[in-house]
């Protein structure tokens, strides 16, 4: 395995798909890394030579923020957003959709599971007795 920006990408694949394995790097940035340093996407990652594995690795680690870099970063500009109070600062504090998402319905991948509430019956057409 060719290891990049410390991720060992899979053999069998092509170079233009084993890019994206790596963290911050999807298929656009994977396409315009590969024509930078002139490697042909078609390629197989087994079939690549040392020298193009090196270009690979020094393209990326000099121009691109990717893996470990750019989870620091994302984290800190959310600790940014939540310190200076802005209401995306809040929604994040919240575990909340940031994006201006409804939250009525939907967002329990954000919100978590359902917490059952005491008192939240049957309301509709209950009779008392």
């Amino acid at each position: 395995m060719a290891r990049i920006a410390g991720v060992d990408i899979p053999r069998n694949k092509h170079v233009g798909i084993s890019l994206q394995y790596i963290y911050g790097i999807g298929p656009n940035l994977s396409q315009k890394i590969l024509a930078q340093t002139g490697i042909n996407p078609d390629v197989k990652v087994s079939d690549l030579t040392e020298d193009e594995v090196n270009r690979l690795r020094e393209s990326i680690d000099r121009e691109y923020k990717v893996e470990g870099e750019l989870k620091k970063a994302v984290n800190l500009n959310i600790k940014r957003l939540i310190e200076i109070g802005s209401y995306r600062g809040l929604r994040h504090r919240h575990s909340l959709p940031v994006r201006g998402q409804r939250t009525q319905t939907n967002a329990r991948t954000k919100r978590g599971q359902r917490k059952t509430v005491a008192g939240r019956g049957q309301r509709r057409g209950m009779t008392k007795k």
